[in-house]
């Protein structure tokens, strides 16, 4: 059973892997990818650490606070790069800023 403590962390950073996937996949089929390269690394990067910032915390792990610090600060990092997009008038990256925004405050949260 997963502690309760780390319910809502673990739930906003499996929200924040589908997002950044689902980004980073509309992002390669836009018509001028070559623009668009940071924002799907930077999904892609997000993806990783928030899978792996859920199973460290769904084990209760020595190591939560820091791989949460690192969460977030990628989290905001990808949200910074989808904002720009988001602002071009692309959907998925605005949606994707806003879950990224949400599971860097829940890292936060964790890592305090």
């Amino acid at each position: 059973m997963i502690s309760s403590k780390f319910q809502s962390c673990i739930e906003a950073c499996l929200e924040c892997v589908a997002t950044c996937n689902l980004c980073a996949t509309a992002c390669l089929n836009e018509k001028d990818v070559d623009h668009l390269r940071k924002c799907i690394q930077l999904d892609l990067e997000c993806a990783a650490i928030c899978q792996a910032a859920a199973n460290v915390l769904s084990l209760d792990g020595q190591f939560s606070a820091e791989i949460c610090r690192l969460c977030a600060d990628i989290c905001n990092a990808c949200a910074e790069e989808c904002e720009k997009h988001a602002k071009m008038g692309m959907d998925h990256c605005k949606e994707c800023a806003e879950v990224c925004r949400k599971c860097a405050q829940e890292c936060e949260k964790m890592a305090a």
